[in-house]
């Protein structure tokens, strides 16, 4: 449904963008994932129209919206999208109503069908009863909601979301995580989302784009790109782990961590020794209390993170390199203590490049 095609774009001959390309489907929700720089927010406003591409092209349901080529460039008011800033843009001085209701009016609406359709709308995102509430009266919850029905009353075939949730505690997070998913599976909405968090990626999306420094690491689901990272910078954004130092061992297979060998979860072509970067999500942790040391891979607790549902425990190995855990409650192992170390779901490794 929406092509993107070998998209450059630079600010004063600093490169933000580079030669991206991306497909995105009908009715998905689409996440563009990233740390700030990365070029995300950039590319959200190359498809709302509010920037110009360098070079490359732009195609929506068979339509062409930008060729640079050609010159061929469909303005924004064109092209039958919503859009929700950060900021919200909510008026302060208008209503609930009349700010939902100002593109329609932009556009010449009949007064009765704006009336329906902002109600519509507003009961649509649960503020059908502050049509008239005054926009500085509103919280902030209530405020994401009236971008929301702005960006939704004319009915887009394209929903762009630019860090939506970003101004809001933790508990509404969530709340409007998911009536956003319900709203969008009740209308069929396509959605492209900018974020950051990935509590918001993992928790919308049918497909994820991480992107670094203009470029595409991976793309793939939630499951895909936490649990099969595609590098070793996909492996260190997203999720928590532990990156530890080891050397190659058995044929690619395994790996030397402290004074054991480790089977990978994936073979790495590389000499024998080659130095590695380890990736262990701490999920897949399991720590066994020993009363003294014995054999295997095992480490000395260090001390252990109360992160509410469970402990963060780190653990040193006899190489003095430090691993996390999640341990819940009934689990905990005392700080000093010994313990052996399982891995539920194998490590990832990247060649380790030294320096000097």
């Amino acid at each position: 449904m929406l092509e993107i095609r070998h998209i450059t774009k630079s600010f004063t001959g600093h490169p933000v963008l580079h030669d991206l390309s991306l497909d995105i489907g009908k009715g998905e929700i689409f996440t563009l994932l990233g740390a700030s720089g990365c070029g995300k927010t950039t590319l959200l406003r190359i498809l709302a129209g509010l920037e110009t591409a360098d070079q490359g092209q732009l195609y929506f349901d068979g339509q062409t919206w930008v060729d640079r080529s050609h010159g061929t460039f469909v303005a924004p008011q064109q092209r039958g999208i919503g859009l929700v800033f950060q900021s919200y843009a909510v008026w302060p001085h208008l209503s609930v109503f009349d700010n939902v209701a100002y593109p329609l009016r932009n556009r010449k609406i009949a007064r009765e069908q704006i009336q329906e359709k902002v109600m519509r709308t507003l009961h649509s995102v649960g503020l059908g009863g502050l049509a008239q509430r005054a926009a500085h009266q509103l919280s902030g919850g209530q405020q994401q909601r009236v971008a929301m029905a702005r960006a939704l009353v004319g009915d887009p075939a394209l929903l762009l979301l630019d860090e939506p949730f970003s101004n809001l505690d933790v508990g509404l997070r969530k709340q409007l995580r998911q009536e956003l998913k319900d709203l969008q599976k009740r209308l069929g909405l396509t959605v492209v989302l900018v974020t950051h968090d990935q509590d918001d990626a993992f928790a919308l999306s049918d497909r994820i784009a991480v992107l670094k420094d203009g470029r595409v690491e991976q793309i793939g689901t939630a499951e895909q790109i936490h649990n099969e990272p595609a590098t070793a910078y996909v492996q260190g954004f997203i999720g928590r782990g532990s990156q530890l130092q080891a050397h190659l061992t058995s044929n690619g297979e395994f790996a030397a961590l402290g004074g054991i060998e480790v089977k990978l979860a994936v073979r790495v072509i590389a000499p024998n020794r080659a130095p590695l970067a380890l990736w262990v999500r701490p999920e897949s942790v399991t720590l066994n209390q020993l009363s003294q040391p014995g054999i295997g891979l095992q480490g000395q607790v260090s001390h252990s993170v109360f992160a509410g549902d469970r402990y963060e425990t780190y653990v040193r190995l006899s190489d003095q390199q430090q691993l996390m855990a999640f341990q819940s409650h009934g689990q905990l192992s005392a700080p000093g203590s010994w313990v052996g170390i399982e891995f539920s779901s194998l490590p990832h490794a990247s060649i380790l490049n030294i320096q000097g």
